[in-house]
């Protein structure tokens, strides 16, 4: 008798979002961006945040096939809502920086990793996506503050890039930062914020060797179909299911691997708060609110946060030899 594993994530195929509607939409989108953008975005009514950048030089390898590996639970968080609904605090700390965030320059962009590797290598965006090929996965996204969507990410295995690095037996850790520059990300300039005398820029985030080389590890280089969004992290960014949100760094310039645990950029600013393990576990509140609940943004409904975000058949077994306590793993 065959007996079907089913993940905590996963519910009956009949009460998903049919893949052929969703398909369908994606192709209908995707042809809207490539024809607006031929005629005039303005001209055909169509909100400019939705149309993928006209000289990205990948958009050839959008939409990614499917890896039909990674279901939901849920239905595709509305494009919109996606594309207007961003923590990117290099460029503002309220949710609405969709805009301002038009002023980051994907290109040219590289990518330099270094530390302990056998050699170093700094290479563009455009021929990494082409050497390591993307696909596309379903992922949820789960929020420290509570809220959670879903996104159809392209990119590839973050293991794909630790493969390239051939890192040293020495590495156990990998730092990742993103850029600066204060001219284009006017949150980046002393005292926008109150709390920016105590932070240092660049925004910092690190993962251990082994959570790079999880198949859940994601880095991502489009969403929708398209190239990936300026507000959401373009070009290069990381998704991290297992883990609350702000541990996936957007806009990612550096991979530095390393024998010593990086403190990352909210670590710093607020340890108490917001550690490097930020698993998630509804058990373990945040110092000021609740994380037994999320809110699921765009359907009014709130409901039960599962461990690991419901991706633990997938990435307990990374934690079980931990000597840590349980507050301290999910935080």
């Amino acid at each position: 008798m065959l007996i079907k594993n089913i993940h905590d994530w996963e519910i009956p195929e009949s009460q998903a979002t049919p893949e052929h509607v969703f398909l369908n939409r994606r192709k209908f989108m995707a042809g809207l961006g490539a024809g607006a953008l031929s005629i005039g975005a303005g001209a055909m009514g169509i909100n400019p945040l939705f149309a993928a950048e006209s000289k990205d030089p990948t958009m050839d390898l959008y939409p990614a096939k499917r890896n039909m590996a990674y279901k939901l639970d849920r239905p595709v968080t509305e494009e919109e809502l996606n594309l207007t609904f961003n923590n990117f605090f290099e460029f503002g700390s309220s949710k609405r920086i969709s805009e301002e965030a038009q002023k980051l320059k994907t290109r040219p962009w590289e990518v330099k990793i270094d530390g302990e590797v056998e050699k170093e290598i700094t290479i563009g965006i455009d021929d990494l996506i082409r050497k390591v090929g993307i696909e596309e996965r379903l992922y949820r996204h789960r929020c420290v503050e509570a809220w959670s969507m879903t996104v159809p990410w392209s990119g590839f295995a973050f293991s794909k890039l630790v493969e390239l690095a051939k890192p040293k037996s020495s590495a156990k850790f990998i730092r990742m930062e993103t850029f600066v520059d204060p001219d284009v990300a006017s949150a980046q300039k002393p005292s926008v914020f109150p709390w920016s005398s105590q932070s240092k820029w660049p925004y910092v985030e690190g993962v251990t060797i082994e959570e790079a080389r999880n198949d859940l590890a994601f880095l991502v280089t489009g969403a929708y179909g398209k190239p990936v969004a300026k507000q959401m992290g373009a070009p290069l960014r990381l998704a991290l299911p297992w883990k609350f949100g702000f541990k996936s760094i957007k806009s990612i310039v550096r991979f530095t691997f390393t024998d010593k645990r990086p403190i990352s950029f909210w670590e710093e600013l607020q340890p108490r708060e917001y550690g490097f393990w930020a698993n998630v576990n509804p058990k373990v509140p945040h110092p000021r609110w609740s994380q037994a609940t999320e809110r699921v943004l765009g359907t009014g409904n709130r409901v039960p946060t599962l461990l690991y975000n419901g991706y633990g058949d997938q990435v307990a077994g990374l934690y079980k030899d931990m000597k840590l306590r349980p507050e301290v793993l999910f935080r």
